[in-house]
């Protein structure tokens, strides 16, 4: 008897089974369809993008080559190319490239493309503060006092990534204008920076003692074994 329900209950399940394959099985073959089609197609896109990856590379690798070997315009040409084309990783790089290079012969116009970069959030705050040094480095020796510490105090935070390098420049910005005092506090809040790397240090410990001697005296001090005038006599 209890084989006739155990064959019984197997019945149900197959005929359950065939009313719900002839229902959703086109469905299911159709789902199943796109989950083929879906993995092979990310895996044809992991492949494109890692050929992408190399080819850039190796175009990048054969512009740098150019660069090491003072074929300056050949690089700059590479570079420019990789701009237009390349993944967006290679393409950043390719652009900071192409204004290191052309810092070379034409400061000016790098600038004015670390200006670009700078501007451009797509490639992150950390690259853009990098174009934002490139920049300033190159104007250290040219541009007005006050047009330099606009474009170098973003850069100026107290824990701000580029903080030393942007206080170096500041300082050395400072001295070359003329403006000793205030290069000295610029160097000194660098030694006072306990994070200053060593090399640093000794920069701004030089250019400390360089900045201190230029500065004149104070004017309204009083000489030097002066007395004091005595206190007018008060009025009756």
């Amino acid at each position: 008897m209890a084989d006739i329900f155990h064959e019984i209950d197997e019945d149900l399940r197959r005929e359950r089974f065939s009313r719900l394959w002839s229902r959703y099985g086109v469905y299911l073959i159709a789902l199943a369809v796109l989950i083929v089609v879906a993995v092979a197609g990310w895996r044809g896109y992991e492949w494109w993008k890692t050929q992408q990856a190399q080819e850039a590379g190796a175009r990048f690798e054969a512009a740098m080559q150019l660069a090491t070997q003072g074929k300056t315009a050949e690089a700059e040409a590479a570079f420019a190319a990789m701009e237009k084309d390349a993944p967006a990783g290679y393409r950043t790089l390719a652009r900071f490239r192409a204004a290191i290079e052309l810092a070379g012969t034409d400061p000016k116009a790098a600038v004015t493309e670390f200006d670009a970069l700078a501007g451009d959030s797509s490639i992150g705050p950390l690259m853009q503060d990098v174009a934002r040094l490139r920049a300033a480095m190159l104007l250290v020796d040219t541009a007005p006092l006050a047009e330099f510490q606009q474009r170098i105090n973003p850069l100026n935070e107290p824990q701000g990534a580029f903080r030393h390098s942007a206080r170096e420049l500041l300082g050395l910005a400072q001295y070359k204008a003329g403006d000793y005092k205030a290069a000295s506090a610029t160097f000194t809040t660098i030694l006072d920076d306990g994070q200053t790397p060593p090399g640093l240090r000794r920069r701004a410990e030089l250019m400390r003692t360089l900045a201190s001697a230029q500065v004149p005296p104070d004017a309204t001090a009083a000489p030097a074994g002066a007395t004091a005038p005595a206190a007018a006599p008060a009025v009756q």
